[in-house]
C-alpha cells in the first residue's frame, strides 16, 4: 500500500513520545513493503532561511520536514492554535506541491495538531483517513476543559475522531476514554477503534559494560537506588512518589530517588522534597541521553512510574528493555503494560500508601522482583514487537474505506468534568 503518515514529531523532531513511535512504525510499514511517506517539520522557531523544505529518502522512508511559514507564531500557549493552523496549511501545500503523481492509498494522522490537514488531504484524495489518539486534552487534565485553549483542543480531537473512517488507540483503557469523549458508538459499531499497543526495539538498549560500572561506580551507595523518567508533569505522578519517600525511607534506610526528565512541575517537585524533608536524597539529573540513561536502568533497585494518567506507558517498556524491576500505578495503559505480580508491581493511581507497599515489595525481596523484571522483559518480544505492530497497522488501513467529506457541527462540551458527563 501507498501510505501518507502525518505527525508534528518526526526525528530529529522529537518532543515525546509520539515522534519515536511514528518513526518505528513508519520504518517498520516500509520493511514490509508498503510505500511510506511522512510530512513533519522542522523544529519550532525556524523558517524557510535557516530550514528549508527537505525531502529526502530516510530509513526507506519518504520524509518530508516542511519549512515554517513567514509569520511570527510561536510554539506555546498564546499561538498554539494559530501556530498549528500554519503548520497545517504548510503540510498540506507541501502535499500537493512535492509529491508529484504519488498518490497515497491511505492517510494516516498522528493526533490533533495535524487533524486539519490530514482531513483536508483525505478529502481532496479520496481515500480513508485512519487515526491515532495518542492522548486526550481532556485525560491529561484530568477531565476538566475549563481553559479556553482545552476546549479548543478537544473540539479538534472529536472532529479528527468524529471524521476519520478508521481509530487506533494505544490501549484498551484509551478506546473506552476516545468512545466516552469523541461519541464513538461501540456497542453497534465495535470495530471502529482498534487497539495496537506501542512497541519497542530491545536491542536499542544493550549497554557495553563500561558504561554500566560507570554508572554504578556514580549512583549506586549499599542503600537502595530509584528511578522516575519522563516528562515532569503533573498527570504523570512524580510528587506521588515524593510524598511516599520518607516512608521508604523509614523501612529501607538511606534509599535515594533519581529523577530523570524535564517539565513545568520540577519546581514544585523540588520544593515538595524540601517539605517532607528528603531533598538530599532526590537528585533531579534533567534530560539524560539515551545511553546515560539505559546504563542507570541497569543499576536502580526499581523504576518507580506513579502516572495518574497514561495512554500506554512507553517509559514502562524502555524500563523492561533495560532488566529494571517496575513499580507501575494502573493508570490507563500502564494497567495492561504492567501485570501486578507478573512483570512488576502496582497500585492505584494517587495511592501514596499504595506505592509506598509496592516499592517496599521489590526492596524486601530483589530475587522475585528479579524474576518479574525477566518476565516483563521476555513479554516484549511477544507482545510489543514492531514488526507485528506495523503487520495491525496495516490490517487497519486495508479495511478502512473511505467515507468522503462530512460537515460535522461543534461538539458540546460541559461546564464540569467531561468524564462520564452526557454530551
Amino acid at each position: 500500500m501507498r501510505v501518507l503518515i502525518l505527525s508534528w514529531e518526526y526525528p530529529p523532531v522529537v518532543v515525546g513520545g509520539l515522534g519515536r513511535h511514528v518513526h518505528a512504525l513508519a520504518t517498520e510499514l516500509a520493511a514490509a513493503g508498503h510505500d511510506v511517506a511522512v510530512l513533519s517539520r522542522h523544529p519550532a522557531g525556524t523558517d524557510a532561511a535557516t530550514h528549508p523544505t527537505a525531502d529526502a529518502v530516510v530509513d526507506s522512508v519518504r520524509v518530508v520536514h516542511v519549512a515554517e511559514d513567514p509569520p511570527h507564531l510561536e510554539f506555546g500557549e498564546r499561538d498554539l492554535v494559530a501556530w498549528t493552523l500554519a503548520m497545517g496549511h504548510a503540510l498540506v501545500r507541501a502535499a500537493l506541491t512535492r509529491l508529484g503523481g504519488w498518490r497515497p492509498d491511505v492517510v494516516h494522522a498522528h493526533d490533533w495538531l495535524v487533524a486539519h490537514p490530514a482531513i483536508t488531504l483525505a478529502d481532496a484524495l479520496d481515500v480513508p483517513l485512519v487515526a491515532t489518539v495518542h492522548a486526550t486534552e481532556a485525560g491529561r487534565h484530568s477531565g476538566w476543559l475549563s481553559h479556553p485553549l482545552n476546549r479548543q483542543i478537544h473540539s479538534v480531537e472529536w472532529w479528527l475522531a468524529q471524521r476519520a473512517d478508521a481509530l487506533v488507540t494505544c490501549s484498551a483503557a484509551m478506546r473506552t476514554e476516545v468512545a466516552e469523549l469523541f461519541d464513538i458508538p461501540l456497542d453497534t459499531d465495535p470495530g471502529r477503534v482498534s487497539v495496537i499497543h506501542n512497541g519497542i526495539v530491545p536491542r536499542a538498549w544493550h549497554v557495553p559494560a563500561r558504561r554500566i560500572t560507570a554508572a554504578r561506580r556514580r549512583w549506586r551507595a549499599h542503600a537502595p537506588l530509584l528511578l522516575h523518567f519522563g516528562r515532569l508533569e503533573y498527570e504523570k505522578g512524580c510528587q506521588d512518589l515524593i510524598a511516599a519517600l520518607p516512608r521508604i525511607r523509614r523501612r529501607h534506610p538511606g534509599t535515594r530517588l533519581v529523577v530523570a526528565g524535564t517539565g513545568s512541575q520540577r519546581p514544585l517537585l523540588e520544593e515538595l522534597a524540601r517539605e517532607r524533608r528528603v531533598r538530599r536524597s532526590v537528585a533531579f539529573v534533567g534530560h539524560l541521553p539515551d545511553d546515560d540513561l539505559a546504563a542507570l536502568l541497569r543499576v536502580v533497585d526499581a523504576v518507580v512510574l506513579p502516572s495518574r494518567y497514561e495512554p500506554f506507558g512507553i517509559v514502562a517498556l524502555e524500563a523492561a528493555a533495560a532488566g529494571a524491576p517496575l513499580v507501575a500505578s494502573t493508570a490507563g495503559g500502564l494497567g495492561e503494560v504492567v501485570r501486578d505480580g507478573e512483570t512488576g508491581t502496582s497500585f492505584a493511581p494517587g495511592d501514596v500508601a499504595g506505592l509506598t507497599r509496592a516499592v517496599a515489595a521489590v526492596l524486601d525481596d530483589p530475587r522475585a522482583a528479579r524474576r518479574r523484571a525477566d518476565a516483563a522483559r521476555r513479554r516484549l518480544a511477544v507482545d510489543f514487537d514492531w514488526t507485528r505492530i506495523a503487520a495491525a497497522t496495516a490490517q487497519v488501513y486495508a479495511a478502512a474505506r473511505a467515507g468522503g467529506p462530512r460537515e460535522l457541527e461543534r461538539p458540546k462540551i460541559p461546564t464540569g468534568n467531561v468524564f462520564g458527563a452526557p454530551h
